[in-house]
């Protein structure tokens, strides 16, 4: 039988007092030091660094956070509440989907940080917007706060020949919705393809999110389309597993049968 090494027995007991509140979230964990004296007695620990493997453990779950030097604490979480059928049923005139949901369902100060930009397109975006060889896209690129903290990245990326010179390039808040924008165009939004992909962050989502170690992420694909059923923009969620719960509500709808297939071949 294999026995379980003692630092993950540290780990599995600290563990078992987080979950059962005896530390609660923003609580200090233990010293090193008491840490050692208590294991010493429990396991016969004798090394520091067998407590700080340990320790290692939990940082590595997301569960705690090294402050140093005052110690290691359990992370406070409040999820957001993450609704993609809301951001898509809304209608303008809107200063901002994300604030407006948000002040209504949170009660935190949101803000975003927005970038837009050029970009030749990768594979993925490509085949979702059925572009050619040689198109470009126009991305908007948004890290989305609560509180100052980074909750979620949100890029939006249509053809760019569609909205080059429109209010969608605008860097900034658009008063009355960039999809609002698409459907002056001629391109009203009118159905959406959702697909989550779970994964490890990239280094730069650890960047632009200030992640913990240990941290997955939810890569959520928005593929929208108009009336005729042209792929009109494509947008990718990056959303951090430790500050979001996904809700998705369901109905029956006996039209199924008449929306549009993706065109990528996608069930």
């Amino acid at each position: 039988m294999k026995l379980t090494p003692v630092y993950q027995q540290i780990a599995d007991d600290l563990r078992r007092q987080v979950d059962d509140g005896t530390f609660p979230a923003g609580a200090q964990i233990p010293t090193e030091a008491e840490l050692l004296e208590k294991y010493g007695e429990l396991y016969g620990v004798r090394s520091r660094q067998t407590v700080r493997q340990g320790l290692a453990v939990l940082v590595n779950e997301g569960l705690i956070e090294a402050r140093r030097p005052k110690g290691y604490f359990v992370i406070e979480r409040k999820r957001l509440v993450y609704r993609p059928q809301a951001e898509f049923r809304r209608k303008p005139p809107e200063i901002d989907i994300f604030t407006n949901l948000i002040q209504e369902e949170d009660g935190r100060t949101p803000s975003q940080d927005i970038e837009v930009s050029i970009v030749e397109p990768n594979a993925t975006i490509r085949e979702r917007l059925g572009l050619g060889n040689e198109e470009l896209v126009a991305a908007r690129r948004r890290v989305r706060k609560l509180d100052g903290v980074p909750y979620n990245l949100n890029d939006s990326y249509t053809r760019l020949s569609l909205v080059q010179g429109s209010d969608w390039m605008h860097p900034g808040d658009v008063a009355r919705g960039t999809n609002a924008v698409l459907g002056e165009l001629g391109h009203e939004l009118v159905y959406g393809f959702h697909e989550f992909y779970l994964r490890m962050p990239t280094p730069d989502e650890v960047q632009r999110l200030n992640l913990g170690p240990g941290v997955p992420v939810a890569e959520h694909f928005s593929t929208t389309f108009d009336a005729p059923g042209n792929a009109v923009q494509v947008t990718v969620n990056v959303i951090p597993g430790d500050r979001h719960v996904i809700v998705f509500e369901t109905h029956r709808d006996d039209a199924e049968a008449s929306l549009p297939r993706t065109p990528w071949g996608a069930p």
